[in-house]
C-alpha cells in the first residue's frame, strides 16, 4: 500500500517548513475509491491528546515508494474520512 504503521513522513507546510509525522493509520474509502492516511506530529506521539491530520495519497504505478499527498478539499469527502476516523478511533477504545 506505500505507507506503514507509525512509518515516518516530512510533509511541508504552506511556508515550506518541513514537519515530521508518524502514520496511525491507512485506509481506503469505497466511496471515494481512494486511500487516506491518518497522521500526528511526532512531537506529540507521546502526548495524551494529539492532533490529527488526514490526507488523501496516492502510491506511483513502478514505485510504492513514490508516495503523493493531497489536502482533502471538498466537504462531501471530508466528512466521509471524519466517520472513518472516528469509527477507527472508537475502535481503539474498545481493545
Amino acid at each position: 500500500m506505500g505507507l506503514d504503521v507509525n512509518e515516518r513522513i516530512i510533509i511541508p507546510d504552506e511556508n515550506g517548513e518541513e514537519h515530521l509525522f508518524e502514520t496511525l493509520f491507512t485506509f481506503e474509502v469505497d466511496e471515494t475509491n481512494k486511500s487516506y492516511v491518518a497522521v500526528i506530529p511526532v512531537e506529540q506521539s507521546d502526548a495524551e491528546q494529539v492532533d490529527v491530520y488526514a490526507f488523501r495519497y496516492e502510491v506511483g504505478e513502478d514505485n510504492e515508494d513514490d508516495l503523493t499527498l493531497f489536502e482533502i478539499e471538498s466537504d462531501e469527502e471530508w466528512e466521509i474520512v471524519e466517520e472513518m476516523l472516528h469509527t477507527i478511533a472508537e475502535e481503539d477504545d474498545l481493545k
